[in-house]
Formats: structure tokens, sequence, C-alpha cells
């Protein structure tokens, strides 16, 4: 028996959709367990590429059963064509796709006022996809959400519905000068969604609890990463959720002895979409040619991702806060034709060296990054198939990263394919 998490160690994007699909093989369940459909895992199997949003990638290996935990805000919309999506792509999801009954639901009012606050802002917009996402989970805390459980019962369902609508359309009115959204319409839109994912509904924490006494394989998924997360990424720059191992247990209903071991999921250098303090970040030839050559653009949204080297600061916090046991080095082959590779091993804030990642947004925001420069490899990756493959000078950069970083590297991947990847 194992229950693995896969957590992203740097702001999200990290390529955790491939490794979570290679690892899926060897897994009978995988389990989503925080987030919404502001997350985006492209996975490409022979050729053919899948973007998913809400449901895990393991949903590609046709003997493993996926799970959409408590800890998830769903968009009916977004997984009903998630859904048919797969369907049309030859994916069987019936029998293989349980979400838990106390999932919250993404309300069009929630959506609306995504985008509305987040125009309103302007410079000091946080930089959301707009999917009401946030709101979402701003009901949830204030105990004003809409559970999946709800659709069960239309009275009950129907009168939270339009007096959350009502006061949703109060906001809009007075405050954005918005129209008020239609209360018949959407009501009538959620019991038709009811009807569709019924057969998918089940107590998430029973059926991986007797999953787990079965000394069956579990596999928890995070989306983002943990500079995201609420509590610890780079407040308020952040999601609205956990996406730190620490969320697993909570998103999903099992206790945290459960956890056998924590994967982290990181890029060979740095990425981040939206805004923030990003302090490898690049904005001149070299962050072009990183964004170029790894087409950072989010799956999501397809919004250019912002580009830097490795930070070893970054890597070394989420590396504390996770637990992480392992690593998965990603992108490595975006490498090949760079004569030097440069790594922040510190920051410097006011002639202060800073080793620990700070808490101040501020402070991040102002502090310049201490590199060491390393010798490139210059020389094709994309082919290896194994550690010994590897050109010497690129396995000196990734047991570089191990010791700067604190944990070791397990995967290696060159390539968007499942076969560009060498497990160590």
């Amino acid at each position: 028996m194992s229950v693995v998490v896969v957590v992203g160690a740097q702001w999200g994007d990290e390529g955790k959709g491939k490794i979570v699909d290679l690892l899926s093989g060897d897994f009978d369940v995988v389990a989503r367990y925080q987030g919404g459909a502001n997350a985006g895992h492209t996975v490409i199997i022979q050729d053919k590429k899948y973007v998913l949003h809400l449901i895990p990638s393991g949903i590609l290996h046709e003997k493993t059963e996926c799970v959409i935990g408590n800890g998830v805000v769903i968009d009916p919309v977004a997984l009903v064509e998630e859904i048919r999506l797969l369907e049309d792509m030859g994916v069987k999801i019936q029998g293989r796709l349980w979400i838990s009954q106390k999932a919250h639901l993404i309300m069009p009012y929630h959506k609306l006022l995504d985008s509305v606050s987040e125009e309103q802002e302007g410079d000091k917009k946080i930089g959301t996809t707009k999917r009401g996402i946030g709101p979402a989970y701003v009901d949830k805390a204030n105990r004003r959400g809409i559970r999946i459980v709800d659709l069960l019962d239309r009275a009950s369902f129907e009168a939270k519905l339009r007096r959350n609508i009502a006061t949703s359309n109060e906001v809009l009115e007075k405050i954005y000068g918005h129209l008020p959204l239609d209360v018949d319409a959407i009501v009538e839109e959620y019991l038709k969604f009811d009807e569709i994912i019924d057969p998918y509904i089940k107590d998430v924490s029973v059926y991986l609890q007797n999953t787990i006494e079965a000394k069956k394989s579990v596999l928890l998924e995070g989306a983002q990463g943990t500079l995201l997360d609420v509590d610890h990424g780079t407040y308020p720059y952040v999601t609205s959720s956990n996406p730190t191992s620490g969320g697993a247990c909570l998103g999903v209903g099992i206790g945290p002895t459960k956890i056998t071991e924590v994967m982290g999921v990181i890029k060979a250098y740095t990425t981040r979409v939206g805004e923030g303090p990003f302090p490898t970040e690049l904005n001149d030839d070299m962050g072009d040619t990183l964004r170029r050559e790894g087409q950072e653009f989010g799956a999501t949204t397809g919004r250019p991702r912002r580009c830097g080297w490795y930070d070893a600061v970054i890597a070394r916090y989420a590396v504390r806060v996770n637990g992480i046991d392992s690593l998965a080095i990603t992108k490595m082959d975006v490498l090949d034709k760079l004569e030097t590779i440069r790594v922040c091993t510190g920051y410097r804030y006011k002639e202060k060296l800073l080793k620990e990642f700070p808490t101040d947004a501020h402070i991040l925001k102002n502090c310049e990054p201490v590199y060491e420069d390393l010798p490139g490899w210059q020389s094709d990756t994309s082919s290896a198939r194994s550690w010994e493959e590897l050109p010497k000078v690129a396995r000196d950069y990734l047991q570089y990263l191990e010791s700067i970083t604190g944990a070791p590297v397990k995967i290696v991947s060159i390539g968007s394919k499942r076969s560009q990847t060498i497990f160590r």
C-alpha cells in the first residue's frame, strides 16, 4: 500500500500533468484534492494532446480510477465539457470517475464577480483566471456555499441558490453597475447538471479509506504550486486553496498518517503566470528564449508565462513546507543549447544575504538574486533514456540542484512525450 502526494514546487505549471500521468499506471486510484478549472494539465500520448482541467490525468490509464475530492470547487460547465471531450477522444469515464458529494459548486455569479472585481482593481489586480475560483472559496468559508449534495433536495437547493443570487445581484448592481442575473435560468441549468453527474457521485472519504485498507495504491495530486498556496505562497498573489501537501488530506478526507511519500515537481528553470514578485524573472532575450523553447503558455488561459532561472531559495522552501521526499525535474531539454546556466542560491536585500524565503511580498519584490553560474552541456538530451545517457555536465547540473535544494532527483523529464522520461 502506498499513498503518494504529488505537489508543484514553484508557482504551478511545473509539468505535474505529465508526471502524474507517468506514475498513474502503477496506481489504483488518482485523486485531485484542491483547486478548480483554473488549473490545466497537458499530457501528450502518441502525439495526441489531452488538456485536463478538473479530471486527474490518471483517467488516461484505463485501469486507473479517478477522484475529484471535496477540496475542489467544480464548475459544472467545465466538468461536463471535459467529460464529453474525453469520451469523444475514446476515453471511458463512467465507472472510473468519482466526485465527492461535499465538493462546492462554482456558480455563474462567482465567475461574474471574479471578472468585474478583477477589472476594477486595475494595477493592483491579482491576475486571476476569472473562472470564479476565489469567490466560490469565499462562499465556502463564509458558510453560504452550495455543495453537490445540495442538488439532492430540489426545494432546499433552489432556496439556497435564490438567496445567494439575490445577494450577488445586489453587489453586481450597486457596486459594479452590472445587470442582474436570471435566477430561474440558473436554477434550471444546475438541476440539469445534477442529472448528468449523478452516476459519478460518491462518498470519497469512505471510498479512499476502503481502497487503502485493501492495500491498494493512491496518488493524490494538487493543482497550481507551493508558491500559490493561500497560506504559504506569495500572498496576496496566490490561489484560494492549499496546493501544498498539507491540503491533500483535507481535500479528500483521509488522515495524514496514511501518506507514505511526497514528490515535488519542479522545472529546471522557473516560471509563473499572473501578477506578483518573481526574483529571478528575466525580462530580456534569455527570458524570451526560455519561453519560446519551453513553449511557456498557460494550458488554461494561453497567457505567456514569465520565465527566469532556477530559484533554490524557493525550492528549499517548497521542500520544507511540503516535506518533499524526492523531486521530479521537468523541461531539462529546454536548457540544452545554453552555454551558461544560472542558479539563484540566495537573495540580497538591503545589503543582507537571505537564504530563507521571505514572508513579506514587498521584501521579495525588492530582493536581488545571488547567482551561481554553471556550464551548459550544449547537446541534445531529448533522446536520453537513462541517467548514464545524459551528458556528464547535465548530470552535474542535476546533482548540484539536489545538493542545494535538499532532496534527491527521482525523475528527469526531457520532453513532453511519455517516453522522454528518465527514472533514476
